[in-house]
C-alpha cells in the first residue's frame, strides 16, 4: 500500500534511531509501526516548527480530529493523507490504543505553553505524554503476554528514552528557550543560569547534575526493560534495538557530561546497526 510506503520513508529519514529496530519486525507489524511513528513525527514537527503559536494549536486540533475520524471508522482508502490512511488500516489490524496520540498532543501543548518543571514528578508527567505514550502505542502492535504490566514497563522505557533525549539536547533546547530539567535540580547543582553556553555555568556542579539525571534514566531503563520477556522474539528484538541505541547514548553522555554542551551526541550508523543485530540475537546493549 502506497500510504504505508510513505510512512516507511518518513520513519527512515526522520526517526533514524527507531528505524533500526522497526526493520527487525515482520512486515505487518513493521508497516503498522511506521504509521505510528509517521504520525508521531507530524505532531513533533508541529510543535518544533516555525508557525505562530495559534497556527500550531490549530494544526494540533486538526490532528485530534484526524484521530477522531480513525476511531469512528470514517477514513476512505482514497483519502489524500497517507499517514491517516495507513494509521487507520493499522488500527483495524492491531489493538492500538489511539488515545496515546492524544497524550502526545497534550505534551506538545505543554511545550507551546512554555511549561517548566520544578520537580521530577512534574517532569515525568511530560515525559509520559511525549514518550511513554509512544511505548504504549507500540505495545498495541507488538502484543504482550501481560498487557497491564507490559504497558507500565513500556511507559517507563519511554521515560528512560525521553530523559536521555533531554540530556542529549540540553544546549539545543536552551538556545530555543526551553529547559526541561527540574528547577529543583538546577538549584541543587548551581545550574540556574542555564546551558546556552558551550561551557558549564560558572561555579556549577554540572558533572554532578548530569550524573544525577543519568542515574534516573538508568533506573528507568532497568525497570522498563523488564518488558522484553513479555514480547515475541521479533518484537523483543525491535524494542531491545531501540532501547539499546539510547542506552549506549546515555552511557556516552555519562562518561563525558560536557559533550552535550559542545554539540549533539550521537552514535555512528555502524554502531546502531550492531546494537540492532544484537537485539535480534537476543542480547541487550
Amino acid at each position: 500500500m502506497a500510504a504505508y510506503r510513505y510512512c516507511e520513508a518518513v520513519t527512515g529519514l526522520q526517526a533514524r534511531n527507531f528505524s533500526y529496530g522497526i526493520r527487525l519486525l515482520p512486515e505487518p507489524k513493521r508497516l503498522a509501526m511506521s504509521a505510528l511513528y509517521a504520525l508521531a513525527r507530524r505532531v513533533d514537527d508541529i510543535g518544533d516548527g516555525d508557525l505562530p503559536a495559534d497556527r500550531k494549536a490549530e494544526a494540533l486540533l486538526r490532528t485530534r480530529e484526524l484521530l477522531d475520524g480513525i476511531r469512528a471508522g470514517a477514513v476512505a482508502e482514497d483519502d489524500t493523507d497517507p499517514i491517516k490512511v495507513a494509521l487507520a488500516d493499522a488500527a483495524r489490524r492491531f489493538p492500538i490504543p489511539l488515545g496515546g496520540f492524544d497524550e502526545l498532543i497534550d505534551g506538545v501543548e505543554m511545550d507551546l505553553k512554555g511549561a517548566e518543571y520544578q520537580t521530577y514528578e512534574e517532569l515525568k508527567v511530560y515525559c509520559r505524554c511525549v514518550a511513554g505514550a509512544i511505548g504504549r502505542l507500540s505495545l498495541g502492535v507488538y502484543g504482550c503476554d501481560d498487557p497491564e504490566r507490559g504497558a507500565q514497563y513500556a511507559d517507563t522505557l519511554g521515560l528512560a528514552l525521553q530523559l536521555t533525549n533531554i540530556l542529549r539536547d540540553l544546549r539545543e533546547d536552551a538556545l530555543n528557550g526551553r529547559t526541561y530539567l527540574p528547577g529543583e535540580d538546577l538549584v541543587r547543582f548551581g545550574c540556574q543560569q542555564g546551558f546556552a553556553q558551550p561551557l558549564p555555568p560558572a561555579g556549577a556542579d554540572f558533572t554532578g547534575l548530569v550524573a544525577f539525571e543519568a542515574a534516573r534514566a538508568q533506573a528507568a531503563f532497568e525497570e522498563g526493560l523488564r518488558l522484553l520477556p513479555m514480547l515475541d522474539r521479533r518484537s523483543r528484538a525491535c524494542t531491545a534495538a531501540m532501547a539499546g541505541i539510547y542506552h549506549r547514548l546515555l552511557g556516552r553522555i555519562a562518561a563525558d557530561p560536557e559533550s552535550v554542551l559542545r554539540g549533539r551526541v550521537s552514535l555512528p550508523g555502524w554502531e546502531k546497526a550492531y546494537v540492532a543485530l544484537s537485539g535480534l540475537a537476543g542480547g541487550r546493549s
